[in-house]
């Protein structure tokens, strides 16, 4: 297997590291859509020759109503990120978690409105980009830490579920849910490690968590 001719959905795929995945994918062979609130902010993906969708990675309307406009898909990555702390505990304040919301929200639109592509595929992976915090949170990083543990515990259910599924079914495990951890997002780091989602059998792949070096 590999990542060539799968079809890649990037949602939330605007900042500079969701450009150079999308660049990374299509040199490799992928089909690649990249979904942004933005046509503006899109742009630069959009003349890169990459599909682009203008829909809200965190709404599950928005992302069902894009998968059934697919004819297949073979991958999913939430990209909806951020940071906001510092100040310790009396500094984590409510705006600033809500700021931080739309990355967890994202995590859940996504694998629920694309599940059952990923499913259908033969080899369907469903990855987020989580944070080495979460392994070992700080005060000043509170927010932060707790939005990116709960959406690795969401993905990790995802990869349950999956497994449940296969096991239900008497089949073969062919869909794979995993996490990605970084202490900073670098995209030299990134990307061979999702090129790579499809090198490796989704048994061996599903509910891990993958340290970015």
């Amino acid at each position: 297997m590999s990542v060539t001719d799968r079809t890649v959905v990037l949602a939330g795929a605007t900042s500079a590291s969701g450009l150079a995945l999308a660049s990374a994918l299509q040199d490799a062979g992928a089909r690649v859509v990249a979904t942004g609130r933005s046509a503006e902010r899109l742009a630069p993906l959009k003349d890169a020759g990459v599909q682009i969708e203008v829909a809200d990675a965190t709404s599950l309307d928005h992302m069902t109503a894009l998968a059934s406009r697919l004819e297949s898909v073979d991958g999913v990555i939430p990209l909806v990120g951020g940071w906001r702390g510092g100040g310790g505990l009396a500094g984590q304040s409510d705006d600033d978690f809500d700021a931080l919301l739309p990355a967890l929200a994202a995590v859940r639109a996504t694998s629920r409105a694309f599940d059952a592509r990923l499913r259908a595929s033969g080899a369907g992976r469903f990855a987020i980009v989580s944070s080495t915090a979460v392994g070992r949170p700080l005060a000043g990083g509170a927010n932060y830490a707790a939005i990116k543990a709960g959406s690795e515990a969401w993905t990790l259910a995802v990869a349950q579920g999956y497994a449940k599924s296969a096991r239900d079914a008497g089949e073969p495990l062919r869909t794979a849910s995993v996490v990605f951890r970084a202490k900073a997002l670098d995209t030299a780091a990134l990307v061979p490690a999702v090129l790579s989602l499809w090198d490796v059998d989704a048994a061996k792949l599903n509910d891990r968590i993958i340290d970015l070096l």
